[in-house]
């Protein structure tokens, strides 16, 4: 008996706020982004092709806290008598437990918290289960996002749970469908749509959190790999690497990822498994090309990020699966294009005896058995039919975010369905249609972000309408699409025009951002300071002003500006460390610190993956106040590479 539940689920939970006040124009750092090659000309992982900027049109979510309490949220459960498969729906859809009912074995790392960390392409993040990851380099832009959530049944009338959602950066409408037959596997049907006129960079990988078992293995079909070093990509034969086997991730020192390049005519695989020979097996159909596994490593660094993600629970490690080769470009998607590919999550088990074998036995014994058993002929056959139903109208269950609903015009959704419901997008549907936009208050949080360089044209010509002439709103969006095009100079006119018409922080911001474009620190400067005065309640607004003071070396406006907030917006961790920051620079490391050290230190609750700044500010300082660098204290050991 196969059954689709929607329900509420209890859980310790921390907040995570609502979402920055501000466009995201300079973008945060992704690790993929900063790499240099050395690989053969052949081996076609389209090397930084797709990299962004920014995620504008999207805002980042960096105002969530640390402190946990009891809560809800929205789960959908699939379950025959095998398998039982919990999903956050209103986290971007996130496989969160599959439990094999046989053994009574959750076959993923489940958190035992939703606690929120700066690891995504919009800051938060969150460990466990499994993340669909799309269209630009970096965990998803929906990950901390409701999808739209529906159901519909298979032609032999199992129930199927589908999710979908549409893509601003890439403009695609992208589907999942999950759903359960008369076996021990959940079934995942992929499909992304372009149908635009362009090629496309596309990105996926199905992220996949398992827990890292002791006298575990992973297994995958493949003898080398693509890993980096010191920012270095290059290509290693495994399983062995520098003097250890990593598929014993137990022994991996350092935090690493290890993209396996498999063999085309392979099938496309990857377990893992405990020192029984237990545990989950990925599998898919061939477009789902590749295979990589992430450690965090074992040091103190290491021990510090499981810690930080988590309350109480152990290590884990990631078993991810992805379109191109690595994560370190995407790869053209061609106009007029469906993508589609199957996904299967079970059980396995192998002999334990294979446990004491090599790799490559292993490897061998597993792939064996899984061409013996017809796998990939049956994800074939299940992917056949799945075709009968892949476009079958769904009950809308729950509505995401609403971005979709305004491309309805030009895109061919047909089956799914995309509501249009919220006052904000209404209201910039009725811009789209007579050219007037509304004009709110300064003092408002900007509704929406909707102008961009594929239609700055349209928002140029509104801005010549007389009723529009005079909306400091306007000029300010029309600048975001100048932004967006790169056509910083035309940018600056605009938001100078905007500030003009009404004295606003948003278009402040946005100058600040623009001189910083063309290289002038001083306006840059000048204008994120005009507009922090107006909003100096506003936490990411301060999160955002203080970055680009520092990114200027503006260090003496940052420490009078941070003197004068309010106790509570002085105690925000990432503001506290600026100021500490900017002290040090200025050359008064004693109070520098003393800031590092009072009260247990400073709680950076959304330090960057892969950010080594605490932990250099306290060597810095050590150094010269102490003579010696003294060690990092564990709170600031971030420093997993």
């Amino acid at each position: 008996m196969q059954t689709l539940k929607f329900q509420k689920k209890e859980m310790r939970m921390a907040g995570l706020g609502e979402e920055s006040s501000l466009p995201d124009l300079l973008g945060i750092s992704i690790l993929q982004n900063e790499l240099q090659f050395s690989l053969g000309e052949k081996e076609e992982i389209f090397e930084g092709y797709g990299r962004v900027d920014n995620m504008y049109p999207y805002r980042q979510y960096d105002n969530y806290k640390r402190g946990l309490k009891e809560g809800t949220v929205d789960v959908a459960i699939l379950e025959n008598e095998h398998i039982k498969a919990v999903f956050l729906t209103e986290y971007g859809g996130r496989l969160w437990e599959l439990w094999d009912k046989s053994k009574g074995e959750n076959l993923l790392y489940t958190n035992d918290v939703l606690r929120f960390s700066n690891l995504a392409c919009r800051n938060a993040w969150f460990s466990g289960g499994v993340e669909w990851n799309i269209g630009v380099i970096g965990h998803s832009p929906f990950t901390t996002e409701a999808l739209h959530i529906a159901e519909t049944k298979t032609d032999e009338n199992f129930p199927v749970l589908r999710m979908y959602q549409y893509e601003r950066i890439r403009k695609v409408i992208w589907q999942m469908d999950f759903w359960l037959e008369d076996e021990p596997y959940l079934n995942c049907a992929m499909r992304i749509y372009n149908e635009s006129e362009n090629v496309i960079p596309m990105y996926w990988w199905s992220n996949i959190a398992v827990p890292e078992h002791m006298g575990g293995r992973i297994i995958v079909p493949a003898d080398s790999a693509y890993t980096n070093k010191e920012g270095l990509v290059y290509k290693v034969d495994i399983p062995v690497v520098e003097g250890v086997d990593i598929t014993n991730y137990q022994e991996i020192p350092y935090a690493v990822d290890y993209f396996f390049d498999i063999p085309e005519k392979s099938p496309k695989y990857i377990a893992n498994v405990n020192a029984e020979g237990y545990g989950l097996l990925h599998v898919s159909s061939d477009r789902l090309r590749s295979r990589k596994l992430f450690s965090w490593g074992h040091q103190t660094a290491s021990m510090r990020w499981q810690e930080f993600l988590t309350e109480h629970k152990d290590p884990y490690v990631e078993i991810q699966a992805g379109l191109g080769k690595t994560q370190y470009g995407c790869i053209p998607m061609a106009p007029h294009t469906t993508w589609e590919w199957l996904e299967r999550y079970g059980a396995v088990q192998i002999p334990k005896e294979d446990m004491e074998r090599s790799h490559s036995e292993r490897t061998n014994n597993l792939t064996k058995a899984i061409l013996e058993q017809r796998i990939p002929e049956a994800l074939d056959e299940i992917a056949s039919r799945w075709q009968s139903f892949a476009k079958k109208e769904a009950a809308l269950v729950y509505t995401g975010r609403q971005y979709g609903a305004m491309e309805l015009q030009r895109k061919n959704t047909g089956h799914l369905q995309f509501e249009l419901t919220s006052e904000n997008l209404l209201k910039w549907k009725d811009f789209f249609e007579t050219g007037i936009l509304h004009t709110p208050s300064p003092d408002d949080r900007p509704d929406e972000f909707m102008i961009e360089r594929t239609n700055v044209s349209f928002m140029e010509q509104a801005c010549l309408k007389e009723e529009n002439k005079q909306n400091w709103y306007a000029f300010y969006h029309l600048g975001l699409g100048y932004f967006d095009s790169k056509e910083y100079e035309r940018a600056i006119r605009a938001f100078e025009r905007s500030c003009s018409l009404a004295q606003n922080p948003w278009a402040r911001h946005a100058l600040s951002c623009s001189y910083m474009k063309m290289g002038n620190r001083d306006e840059a400067v000048y204008n994120i300071l005009e507009g922090m005065k107006a909003r100096s309640k506003d936490t990411s607004y301060l999160k955002e002003g203080f970055r680009i003071l520092i990114q200027n070396e503006a260090f003496e406006p940052l420490c009078d500006f941070y003197r004068l907030l309010e106790k509570q917006e002085q105690e925000i961790g990432k503001l506290k460390f600026y100021y500490a920051f900017a002290l040090a620079k200025m050359g008064s490391y004693t109070d520098a610190l003393y800031i590092l050290e009072h009260n247990g230190g400073i709680e950076l609750e959304d330090i960057r993956e892969g950010e080594g700044s605490i932990q250099e500010l306290w060597e810095e300082v050590t150094e010269i106040v102490h003579g010696t660098a003294t060690a990092v204290p564990y709170i600031y050991n971030f420093r997993t590479s």
